[in-house]
């Protein structure tokens, strides 16, 4: 396993192998545990992402999945439930406003957002007037829709036309737009991956936190483990790497090669854990 490139992520690392049982283990779906696919319907985990979290989470305090998806589709895209080894995982679905735990096997979520309905009724029309109904792929997340831009026959050009119409449909029903890695979601405000990590990681009273993405929706997280570390918690910042996106890479303590580096990371902490 390659050293973090920093002081601050090497204290994290440092800390999390002293004590893993005060540990949690956070990391984003889509470009992290999997790889991205056109047609976010077939994306799966990597095919070790499940072995290697099995492995590591009886080690630690916690192992948590943070994403935008529903957390039903990323337990049943990533194959997580009735694994031994992962128990206790909770995966925080729609950045937070959902959570399913391993041991209950039941999601829990408050009502949706009203604008969602709203968004859903008019998009097929702001699509057509940007002459791109047929060059996107809409998601229907339930508590949100995202609009991919991958399938076009220009995906950035696609996904910067979309930018101002989807903005305004949003704000007409007080939503607002994520952009992402060809994908832009419209969702209710006041939900990030930071606000549901730093909740989640008070909850466990844990003492170090390890955080890995690969996409925009990412940087609340990071920001919510650097405010961590300011306040003398350590932690350790991992980019899933990409081209599409180099904001993280620029902000992370270890960027690992996509979903196989990550599982990589992971099989390589379970055995310096287990060697302990």
């Amino acid at each position: 396993m390659d050293a973090p490139r920093t002081a601050a992520g090497r204290a994290g690392l440092a800390a999390l192998l002293a004590r893993p049982e005060r540990a949690v283990i956070a990391l984003d779906f889509d470009g992290t545990l999997a790889p991205i696919v056109p047609d976010p319907e077939q994306a799966r985990a990597h095919p070790g992402a499940v072995a290697a979290l099995a492995a590591l989470a009886p080690r630690v305090a916690s192992v948590a999945v943070v994403t935008g998806r529903p957390a039903g589709v990323a337990v049943r895209h990533g194959g997580f439930a009735g694994v031994p080894g992962l128990d206790h995982l909770v995966v925080l679905g729609h950045y937070g406003a959902e959570r399913w735990d391993a041991v209950t096997g039941t999601v829990h979520a408050p009502a949706p957002h009203p604008g969602v309905a709203g968004v859903r009724s008019e998009l097929p029309g702001v699509l057509e007037a940007a002459g791109l109904w047929h060059d996107t792929y809409v998601e229907e997340k339930g508590r949100a829709v995202a609009v991919h831009t991958r399938r076009a026959a220009d995906p950035q050009g696609a996904f910067e036309a979309l930018r101002a119409p989807l903005s305004a449909l949003a704000a007409r029903h007080g939503l607002v737009v994520e952009p992402g890695r060809l994908v832009l979601e419209l969702r209710p405000p006041g939900i990030d991956k930071g606000v549901a990590l730093t909740e989640y990681v008070r909850e466990t009273g844990a003492e170090s936190v390890l955080y890995a993405g690969d996409d925009l929706g990412d940087l609340p997280a990071y920001a919510a483990v650097e405010k961590l570390r300011a306040d003398g918690m350590p932690g350790l910042l991992v980019c899933s790497g990409s081209e599409e996106v180099t904001e993280l890479s620029t902000r992370a303590d270890l960027t690992v090669d996509g979903p196989g580096g990550v599982v990589t990371l992971l099989t390589s902490l379970a055995g310096r854990l287990n060697e302990g």
